[in-house]
């Protein structure tokens, strides 16, 4: 079992302690401002608990991908100044050119007790990504203790994940217990039958969690772009919609293993689709093994959210990660949000995960009517595919 913060507090007396708080906060910045704080909203039950006991705070985050150095596009200002507004206090940040500069390391040195401190890009420092020991050692001299709240990171080996975590006594944040109890019941005898909604653009990213759940699932429903190399692999005709010739074997051996243990594995039936990929364009619905030369597949057509509805219903247990279409180019947001509206009003235990998933939900003002909306959507997959988080095997290791 993992301690969590509130065994941390319980334990020991953080009034005037310093605690490291890996947060993930890579949110979207436009002009300056961040222009969906919901992984900000989502760590602040960990940072209140936190400052409630009396800790100083140390918040480490990447943002976007900057190359491991400083790159104005990428800095946490914004970050601070939105966290500010929701905490109702000051967040004390100064650009640096890095989280373990020197003049970072000073103004670190300088913060006030009980203050809430964000550092700067932890992927300004090349060393991050390589899961540097020293870079560690300098994070680690901050604080006296180590909480990870970040279970969109936990899936990376990193140094604010992994490698400070062995060297301060450390714990889980609300969210990331939170994230591991949601994601725990999917894989720990769902109540059934339990429905996997998968969307995105690539087979690829999904064959560890697709093989996986046709092991778990009941009826596994498959959209977005992955959905065409599936209709490759079974002698369709998918036009110039996107698909991955290389994994068309693999797509094979998961329609045949979940044939073979039962498993619905339901692709769309049809698809809007469209000769340019572009806000406005003229559309045709076509079957989905069926396109025409020319034509792209970019959302699921009327018979094919028919059928995921009615494939949905009855459902106890249903995960959905991933857009089912287009999401951010109207009109191929309609199959995705159609979905979103099915899954919120399900009477069952409903997990959803993926940027897209979630913006659907946000879209329609649906995400209160999701029993667990996850911050994770590279490390939840890997979580339902068994694999082992580093960020999280590291909190047992002080």
């Amino acid at each position: 079992m993992l301690r969590t913060v509130e065994q941390l507090i319980e334990g020991a007396d953080l009034a005037g302690k310093r605690v490291l708080v890996r947060v993930d906060f890579n949110v979207p910045i436009d002009d300056g401002e961040v222009t969906d704080d919901t992984r900000i909203r989502a760590a602040l039950p960990t940072l209140r608990r936190l400052l409630d006991a009396g800790a100083t705070l140390y918040l480490v985050s990447h943002l976007g991908r900057p190359k491991g150095a400083p790159d104005e596009r990428y800095r946490m200002g914004p970050v601070a100044r939105r966290l500010s507004q929701l905490l109702g206090r000051e967040v004390r940040y100064r650009a640096t050119a890095g989280p373990a500069a020197p003049e970072q390391q000073a103004f670190v040195a300088e913060a006030p007790a009980g203050s809430v401190t964000l550092l700067e890009n932890s992927r300004f420092d090349a060393r991050e990504t390589e899961n540097d020991p020293e870079l560690a050692r300098v994070l680690a001299s901050y604080a006296d203790y180590y909480v990870n709240d970040a279970f969109g990171a936990a899936h990376r080996a990193h140094a604010t994940t992994e490698a400070v975590a062995r060297l301060l006594p450390s714990a889980a944040g609300d969210l990331m217990a939170a994230e591991l109890r949601a994601l725990g019941r999917l894989v720990d005898e769902p109540e059934r039958p339990f429905v996997v909604v998968l969307g995105g653009a690539k087979v690829s990213d999904k064959l560890g969690v697709l093989e996986r759940l046709v092991e778990l699932a009941d009826a596994v429903l498959v959209g977005g772009a992955m959905a065409y190399t599936f209709e490759l692999a079974k002698g369709g005709r998918v036009g110039a919609s996107l698909v991955e010739p290389d994994v068309v074997d693999t797509a094979k051996r998961v329609l045949a293993t979940a044939e073979a243990r039962g498993v619905r594995l339901v692709l769309p039936a049809d698809s809007v689709c469209a000769e340019t990929l572009e806000a406005g364009a003229a559309t045709a619905v076509h079957p989905s093994g069926a396109i025409p030369d020319g034509w792209m597949g970019l959302d699921i057509g009327p018979e094919a959210v028919a059928e995921f509805t009615a494939s949905l219903q009855g459902a106890r247990t249903v995960f959905w990660n991933g857009p089912l279409g287009v999401f951010e180019t109207p009109p191929f947001d309609a199959g995705t949000t159609a979905i979103a509206k099915v899954v919120a009003g399900l009477d069952a235990y409903t997990v959803v995960g993926g940027g897209d998933s979630i913006a659907a939900l946000n879209a329609t003002g649906l995400q209160e009517r999701i029993d667990h909306v996850s911050t994770g959507g590279g490390a939840s997959l890997e979580f339902v595919e068994g694999a082992e988080l580093p960020g999280v095997a590291a909190l047992g290791a002080d």
